[in-house]
């Protein structure tokens, strides 16, 4: 259940730079339950992202790597008595992660060169054991990929499967082949594109928890992260959702696909193109058209499948696509990020994860869609609250400019500017402006919205605009960091319509503030921070 807001907020900057929980005191790694979970302040903070710093020098340092994996783990699973929020322990766990195609055939490859385009198998093998101690036996561990199974031994899969007892299978079969217990259908209610999609058993089965595990990566989506990830769960054909627009999938049953997707598909990019969607305005089969067709079935497949929790490894982060990228050979290139970066949210992680990729996740059109059928609550970063999650001491807020970035360069729509073509490698990082109406349409649905103060960072002045449906009184307060009141910008009663105030921070510290405003008992809360020079 999701705690109240403003309370929530209030008790977290009470607690400041400090812990907010300890994770061994208050979720138990032993017990007599029949249950195991996620962390209680992971749940209760759903639409939160969480950043774990590992600590691993080489990408070739198994051990660490699987150690970070078992740390994990350990504090972010364990047992509970909670029967509305626990997953029964007899259920079968399916765990996916980025299995994709390592290019073996490249003239260039080696299994060292291609470790950054799947998730680290030694991480995944630690987060098992992890699971193994709250009693879970190796048999209900469930791997399923369509992509490219003759990969698997070069990941390390093929050995970590046989050292943990899991059952792991690459099932490229086609649809039509495979036996019907193969095959978990699920109907798609509100699918754009699809009516049903078939998944790898036991994905989406009845009776199994889905741990999301993907790779921090980029590609010609942009980065391949949680809601891509899962495309892997789909039998073959289905799963081809980078096909262009207007040419059909493959082997794919037309009684199992809308019969107007083409024509809501186009509507959809012509009405997302009108919007400045960025770079939607790129031509051909491989611009922006191409894009809203794979997000509208990623979005069709992420609206039935739903996983207890969704990761990003980020041990070591890959620039890129799969084998070719940006370095003086024309090759990927793996870095050394030490992150792991989850939540509840697959969106929302993502989003952090393009920010801390180096881009700017507002220039990302999936982020719009998903917000428009509504499952982000935002495309804006920083309106997502980040915790630091240390295993040993706990978790603590923080905010996007205290973390590392790292430019992890992509081709994704390279786009002409005056008359010069970018680099086919580059950054999607020129700024986004997050108080655009097309954004505003989307989020405001009763006509109420709080925007997004600007500039921020703020060093002396800054601008907070809102929105009101009605005339009423608009209360809106300026909280520090230990929860307390330090200044009330606006508190009388004010007409419907658009409005803005202004801040002055001279007299303020640097650091993080809130913004909160009231109107007709709705509360609306913004992040700013201010840094001084």
């Amino acid at each position: 259940m999701k705690i109240d807001r403003r309370k929530f907020v209030q008790s977290s900057l009470i607690a400041g730079a400090g812990m907010m929980f300890n994770p061994f005191r208050s979720f138990g790694r032993q017990g007599r339950s029949s249950w195991f979970g996620v962390h209680p302040f992971i749940q209760q903070n759903p639409d939160a992202v969480f950043v774990m710093r590992t600590n691993v020098n080489l990408k070739t340092n198994s051990a660490a790597i699987k150690n970070a994996g078992l740390d994990f783990g350990r504090s972010v699973f364990g047992i509970t008595d909670n029967a509305d929020t626990g997953i029964p322990l007899s259920h079968k766990i399916v765990i996916k992660p980025n299995l994709t195609c390592r290019q073996s055939q490249h003239a260039l490859y080696s299994i060292n060169r291609s470790m950054g385009i799947v998730t680290d198998a030694n991480f995944v093998e630690g987060i098992i054991e992890s699971l193994k101690e709250l009693g879970i036996a190796a048999g209900q561990f469930y791997i399923r990929e369509v992509n490219c199974a003759e990969d698997l031994a070069d990941g390390g899969y093929i050995d970590m499967a046989t050292r943990t007892g899991i059952d792991l299978k690459g099932i490229g079969t086609e649809v039509q082949d495979l036996n019907p217990e193969d095959i978990q259908w699920k109907d798609v209610p509100n699918g754009v594109c699809f009516k049903r999609i078939p998944y790898l058993w036991p994905v989406n089965a009845p009776d199994t928890w889905l741990l999301n595990i993907s790779k921090f990566k980029t590609h010609a989506m942009g980065l391949t992260l949680c809601a891509k990830n899962l495309q892997g769960t789909i039998a073959k054909n289905y799963q081809a959702h980078c096909s262009f627009y207007g040419e059909n999938m493959t082997g794919v049953n037309p009684a199992d696909i809308s019969p107007t997707a083409d024509a809501d598909i186009l509507s959809n990019y012509n009405r997302h193109l009108a919007d400045g969607i960025p770079r939607w305005d790129r031509p051909g089969k491989t611009g922006g058209i191409w894009q809203e067709t794979w997000a509208t079935r990623c979005l069709d497949n992420n609206s039935v499948t739903f996983a207890g929790l969704h990761i990003i490894e980020g041990i070591y982060g890959r620039d890129g696509s799969f084998m070719e990228g940006p370095d003086p050979q024309g090759l990927a290139t793996d870095y050394m990020t030490n992150y792991i970066i989850f939540g509840h949210n697959q969106f929302h992680v993502d989003n952090i994860g393009h920010y801390l990729a180096g881009h700017d996740p507002g220039n990302f059109g999936l982020f719009h869609l998903a917000l428009e059928r509504g499952m982000a609550s935002t495309i804006n970063p920083v309106e997502i609250d980040i915790y630091n999650w240390n295993p040993q001491t706990g978790a603590e807020l923080t905010d996007l400019e205290s973390l590392q970035r790292y430019p992890l360069r992509t081709y994704y729509l390279q786009r002409d500017y005056n008359g010069q073509t970018e680099p086919y490698w580059h950054m999607v990082d020129e700024a986004y402006d997050y108080n655009a109406t097309a954004i505003e349409n989307l989020t405001s649905g009763n006509n109420f919205s709080l925007h997004q103060n600007y500039p921020n960072p703020v060093q002396q002045e800054t601008l907070v605009g809102f929105q009101i449906p009605g005339n009423g009184n608009v209360l809106v307060e300026v909280l520090n960091e230990s929860g307390q009141i330090v200044e009330t910008l606006v508190n009388r009663s004010m007409p419907a319509g658009e409005h803005s105030i202004s801040w002055n921070t001279g007299g303020y510290a640097s650091g993080l503030y809130l913004c909160r405003m009231e109107f007709n008992s709705i509360t609306k809360i913004r992040k700013m921070m201010v840094r001084h020079p």
